[in-house]
């Protein structure tokens, strides 16, 4: 079924394939992200998907993406440069 939260199947899809890797599901998630419609708030259409999908498959490493994506994203602090070597 394809809809507004996953207009292209991706998500869908990934649930199906047979032996698939967290890491083909960071990618298939990538992709799905990407062609997201501006304005629309991804942990809402997360939620929904990870509600959709997530309980019948508890263990599948797409649904693992899908709960990593729902956690808050960490604070991205300086990472140096030539001012942070700079002693006075």
């Amino acid at each position: 079924m394809c809809d507004d939260s996953d207009p292209k199947g991706l998500i869908r899809e990934s649930y199906r394939i047979e032996g698939i890797k967290e890491p083909e599901c960071r990618s298939i998630f990538l992709d799905w992200a990407i062609s997201m419609p501006e304005g629309r708030e991804v942990t809402d259409v997360v939620a929904l998907l990870l509600d959709r999908h997530g309980k019948d498959f508890p263990d599948h490493p797409m649904t693992k993406v899908l709960e990593a994506a729902m956690e808050p994203a960490l604070q991205a602090g300086r990472r140096g440069g030539a001012r942070a070597r700079r002693r006075p």
